[in-house]
């Protein structure tokens, strides 16, 4: 794709609200944007950057012939609840109860996932 046909919106000062540096880098050069008390979003070339990434990381994996896999987002309580960490997380987990008024999580790790 063209460069004139990217959506690049670069800032030329630093953004009031960025403390680390690489955060201002990464928003000055289009990357990122933010949208709320960590919340970003992820803007083309930012996404591009994430894609090139994982296509290296993938080309090292399959190098050494490790496998990929994907976890889900949103994890049974109970996996929680076995583990003892449903209760110690406090409130600020976010927890989510489906149609059938099942208790999740939004997975912010997977130990439970393999420790099952």
């Amino acid at each position: 794709m063209k460069a004139s046909r990217y959506l690049i919106p670069t800032l030329r000062e630093d953004p009031q609200d960025a403390q680390v540096s690489s955060h201002r880098l990464m928003m000055r050069a289009g990357l990122v944007r933010k949208v709320g008390a960590g919340l970003y979003h992820l803007l083309p070339a930012g996404l591009r950057v994430i894609r090139k990434i994982e296509a290296i990381v993938r080309e090292e994996m399959n190098r050494t012939g490790a496998l990929e896999f994907q976890l889900p987002v949103l994890i049974p309580s109970e996996l929680w609840e076995t583990s003892g960490r449903w209760d110690t997380m406090g409130k600020e987990m976010f927890r989510i109860q489906d149609r059938h008024e099942v208790w999740n999580v939004l997975g912010p790790t997977h130990e439970e996932s393999f420790t099952e």
